[in-house]
């Protein structure tokens, strides 16, 4: 079975872009961090948990026919790209005074229900197989898409978008904010699991010329510039 895309999944997708090269430059991270921010770390060992949980879920769909939608040999790289994108838009809510209850965020996952409902398959399986989402993740994930919606509307003087070139104009505002909030984060990611991009907001394999280094450091990290 594959998985149709919501207009959730895509409107992520498409804020998630922004225009931009990156340039890669050497810092040091934290011993056993698959990446840090200047307040938190992500742990080797967390990263390896849910991308563990991730898979598991991808076997159990793949026994009911459920196709993932992202290349799962690329499970790391997005299971970690969600851990930063969770801690970004955390950012992003304290810089906006953007409050979200569980209410707001378990509102957000009844609508991810029904989009799975009508693809005729679980929520668990319906974040795996569009998102790469692990099922572990899904409060985290309610949050996000909560956090989203209510930046949405600020940015919008508190309306939906009512045109195409409002709904473009308003992804590219997301997206810069989405810039802002990560270099505010100085969101570093250890070389072994790849670079933040900030052209797509997304943990992508390191540059060649890294990969290509004998003796890579397990400590140094990867730092892209910002282009906010």
């Amino acid at each position: 079975m594959t998985i149709a895309m919501s207009r959730t999944w895509v409107k992520m997708a498409v804020a998630v872009a922004a225009a931009g090269l990156a340039a890669s430059a050497c810092s040091t991270t934290q011993f056993g961090a698959a990446a840090v921010t200047s307040n938190s770390r992500i742990s080797a060992g967390q990263l390896t948990a849910q991308v563990a949980n991730l898979n598991a879920q991808y076997r159990a769909d793949a026994a009911k026919g459920v196709k993932p939608q992202r290349a799962a040999s690329q499970a790391t790289q997005q299971v970690l790209t969600w851990l930063i994108l969770f801690k970004v838009y955390d950012k992003i809510a304290a810089q906006h005074q953007i409050n979200v209850t569980p209410a707001d965020a378990q509102k957000q996952l009844t609508a991810l229900s029904a989009q799975a409902k009508s693809n005729k398959v679980t929520l668990d399986e319906y974040v795996s197989a569009a998102g790469a989402v692990p099922p572990d993740l899904v409060p985290q994930l309610g949050q996000y898409f909560a956090i989203l919606s209510s930046l949405e509307l600020k940015l919008n003087g508190g309306k939906q978008p009512s045109s195409t070139a409002q709904q473009t104009q308003l992804q590219g505002a997301v997206a810069h904010q989405q810039c802002l909030a990560s270099k505010a984060l100085q969101v570093q990611v250890n070389p072994q699991y790849g670079v933040w991009d900030y052209a797509s907001y997304s943990v992508v394999p390191a540059p060649p010329t890294l990969a290509a280094n004998p003796s890579p450091s397990a400590s140094a990290a990867v730092v892209t510039k910002a282009p906010c």
